[in-house]
């Protein structure tokens, strides 16, 4: 059997590096290209792969759209996991949307543009930011939940909008599977103001980069089912990569000789919403298929201590760490380290608060009150259970398979999220074929059963890029989004959030 060509993108990053290292271990199976911005730095991270015999290093960008063409035209499977993130995203939400959907957009252009274009496989990589927060008691999710990015976070926006373009594309082979938090042993990476926007009781199922790379690299085998394609996947690392956020500093912390979260921050630096992540009751699901899931929280605790650079390790040396265990060394290490992060940065909870930035301190405290209500203690930190939530209704009778789907489905779905569905008709089994639906303020739209009722997706005129985060006004039509606001929202509470709200910070 003739080998395949793997295109895949982002290989500067995380997970994109991840997937080339696995895919560069295949090369027997595997030819690859990959499409690189010509940076000094990124032309440093490839040379090693110059001249490598099976890859091709195209020098470009995925914004244009020649360059994509030039990729696409030589691939059997487009590995797409290239993205502009949060915090970066959320500085530039012009450029996070130039890149985050201008890619998306070239890569299916490209692949139409190809003579048989239902011959190529598209794995999509979307993300759990497009749910937003989940805190307790909704903490454990599955697809096909609402999708509400959380507020001011231009990143998840752009990943909604991207994952509607490719479910709506008509191509016969694509797949959009929405990715964790990337689990990475240099945790100097994870060294950022926007760690304090994470709520401390926040549930996280992680995935490493390690295992995300594996799971890109198994999607391309000759021996995944049809029934993979045309669906939506989570991406967890299972029941044992499951954690809360607090829990994780801890662990973490402890095995770095650091000390504890309590020792090294404040309780009240973190924010008590408006984040993402949550435990995933359906990531067996691609597991099931892909067979990636390798590391939990163990594995990861190890890797750290294994692939950390020394420097990083000396509080955790033996001979040192009565030198790192005293309270003048982690009083320096939160004065010097971690409390600039909290509050000085415009980034940050503490600048929020300083500055009175009403709409920051609305959005991930609530208000003032509730901020100053926060006890010192981190006695009382939630850290919930896997089984004890509340699972969310998705308005149709899920016991059907999706071939038995008929129209009658369709209108309850759509009342359930306060419209209507407009078609006089369905083909019978046919959850592809776009419908014609109408949102509650009256905007009319074209989606498929599958991006509805599998995806969670609904009105694209409503979404908070166009519209503004009305989540308010959005929750007391739609019960089926009110399912994932007022949990965490006192009904007093009504505050809008317009759509250009991303950069009243950088120009404070």
């Amino acid at each position: 059997m003739r080998r395949q060509t793997v295109f895949i993108t982002g290989t500067t990053g995380s997970m994109g590096a991840a997937g080339l290292r696995e895919l560069l271990q295949r090369r027997d199976r595997f030819d690859l290209v990959t499409l690189v911005r010509p940076s000094p730095l990124n032309r440093k991270k490839m040379a090693h792969l110059a001249g490598a015999p099976g890859v091709t290093i195209v020098w470009g960008d995925l914004t244009c759209y020649d360059d994509v063409l030039a990729c696409v035209s030589q691939a059997d499977i487009v590995l797409h996991p290239a993205a502009l993130i949060a915090p970066a995203a959320d500085h530039n939400p012009a450029a996070a949307r130039t890149i985050n959907v201008g890619s998306i957009d070239n890569i299916l252009r490209a692949i139409k543009a190809q003579p048989d274009p239902d011959a190529i496989k598209l794995v999509n990589i979307g993300s759990v930011a497009m749910t937003g927060d989940r805190l307790y008691p909704i903490h454990v999710g599955r697809t096909g939940d609402p999708l509400k990015p959380s507020i001011y976070d231009a990143y998840a926006c752009t990943k909604i909008d991207a994952e509607q373009r490719v479910a709506e594309s008509g191509l016969k082979h694509w797949v959009s599977c929405r990715q964790t938090f990337i689990a990475v042993p240099d945790t100097l990476s994870l060294m950022d103001p926007i760690m304090f926007h994470q709520p401390l009781e926040t549930c996280i199922e992680f995935c490493t980069d390690r295992d995300s790379g594996l799971m890109l690299a198994n999607a391309c085998e000759r021996d995944v089912p049809d029934t993979f394609w045309r669906k939506f996947y989570n991406i967890g690392g299972g029941a044992n990569a499951r954690i809360t956020f607090v829990q994780l500093m801890e662990r973490v912390y402890g095995a770095l000789g650091l000390g504890t979260p309590d020792q090294l921050t404040r309780r009240n630096w973190f924010a008590l919403r408006n984040f993402h992540c949550q435990w995933f009751e359906d990531s067996a699901r691609l597991d099931d298929i892909l067979h990636f899931q390798s590391m939990g929280v163990e594995e990861y605790i190890a890797s750290i201590l294994a692939e950390s650079p020394w420097y990083v390790l000396l509080p955790a040396r033996p001979g040192l760490r009565w030198l790192f265990a005293n309270r003048l060394a982690r009083y320096l290490v939160r004065r010097l380290v971690m409390q600039p992060m909290a509050c000085n940065s415009r980034d940050s909870t503490g600048y929020w608060l300083k500055h009175d930035l009403q709409d920051r301190i609305s959005a991930f405290f609530g208000d003032r009150q509730a901020w100053e209500q926060i006890p010192a203690s981190w006695d009382s930190i939630r850290r919930p259970a896997f089984d004890d939530y509340q699972r969310l209704d998705h308005g149709y009778d899920e016991s059907l398979e999706p071939a038995q789907w008929r129209l009658t489905d369709m209108q309850a779905a759509a009342e359930f999220r306060g419209g209507r569905c407009l078609s006089s008709t369905m083909s019978a089994g046919d959850i592809f074929q776009p419908l014609h639906w109408q949102c509650w303020r009256g905007h009319d739209f074209e989606l498929s059963p599958n991006t509805v009722l599998h995806g969670g997706h609904w009105c694209p005129q409503c979404a908070p890029q166009v519209a503004g985060w009305d989540y308010d006004t959005e929750a007391s039509h739609n019960p089926f989004f009110a399912q994932v606001w007022t949990p965490n929202h006192a009904p007093s509470e009504s505050h809008f959030y317009p759509a250009d709200c991303y950069l009243d910070v950088l120009q404070h």
